[in-house]
């Protein structure tokens, strides 16, 4: 492990999803600590999305940008809101010059599937329909997200395909959740990696899919044709047990004809880009608002 990221395993706190109250106050207490970048040259803004029910958004549009990023957050499914992921959301506009659409959407095991997905994908409609509104070029629309997030923005490119819904430029997917078998070797074998491992992940997907059964738009990686799915830019941390399963989805996209962008980040587990003071967090992060930045660029 990079030795930047080791120093600070021991400050992380042991969460396993089984108390959702205690998982949900640490997370938030560990986003408060993380520090927005200077939004001098970003209008912030708190919307609603018309849908059964609204949608709350967050808009981070820096001065002349031209496309929009549809983006939701990690969590799990069951953590995160708007104010979580702030600092992330932020940063991903200051760094790609883009509109940051933050998707507020509904959590499990209280919302399962599919009403995160119906959320988002109501966003990226709404986003499509007011892009002159937002300033922005409807041809230059992109969705992406982390971990829960990014197996969300999977689902809603391959809906949108689906459905012929808005067409989306670009699909950033990092570290994603997409596969609740969990058949591969990183996800039977990191069963005591930081702050994802094998339980923990078994205890997201089951509060994410509820009784119900495990679609393609639930998880992606169960999707048996992948043509026609928007490029896709796919980051894997080195110690996640969502590794091979976004390795190989990756691969599934290449050869189905999807232009694909795979960096795995050595050294690196499941969120550690959230310890900004190390040097590979820094670069991962560099990477995703410039992946961002030339996919929506004219």
């Amino acid at each position: 492990m990079d030795p930047e990221l080791e120093a600070f395993l021991a400050l992380f706190p042991k969460t396993d999803l089984t108390d959702l109250e205690t998982s949900r106050k640490n997370f938030a207490e560990l986003a408060v600590a993380v520090p927005a970048p200077d939004l001098t040259d970003i209008h912030v803004e708190n919307r609603t999305v018309p849908a059964d029910p609204e949608v709350p958004v967050r808009i981070y549009r820096p001065h002349l940008a031209q496309g929009a990023l549809v983006w939701m957050h990690g969590g799990g499914w069951v953590m995160g809101d708007l104010d979580t992921e702030h600092p992330w959301a932020a940063r991903l506009a200051e760094l790609s010059g883009a509109v940051v659409i933050s998707v507020g959407y509904r959590l499990a095991p209280e919302n399962p599937f599919p009403a995160a997905l119906d959320d988002s994908y109501a966003v990226l409609n709404w986003t499509a329909e007011h892009a002159a509104e937002l300033g922005i070029d409807p041809a230059r629309i992109a969705v992406g997200g982390h971990s829960a997030g990014g197996g969300l923005a999977a689902g809603v490119a391959l809906r949108a395909r689906d459905e012929q819904g808005p067409p989306i430029r670009f699909q950033l997917l990092n570290q994603p959740g997409l596969d609740d078998r969990q058949e591969t070797w990183s996800a039977r074998t990191f069963t005591d990696t930081p702050w994802m491992n094998r339980d923990k992940v078994t205890e997201a997907w089951r509060h994410y899919l509820g009784s119900g059964p495990a679609t393609r738009y639930a998880a992606p990686a169960r999707a048996t044709d992948l043509a026609g799915l928007p490029p896709a830019y796919v980051s894997t941390a080195e110690f996640c047990p969502s590794r091979d399963e976004d390795i190989e989805y990756a691969l599934r996209l290449l050869r189905a004809g999807v232009p694909v962008e795979l960096h795995q980040w050595a050294g690196t587990f499941h969120g550690s880009q959230a310890i900004l003071s190390a040097e590979v967090s820094q670069r991962q992060l560099a990477e995703l608002g410039a992946v961002v930045g030339r996919a929506l660029a004219g």
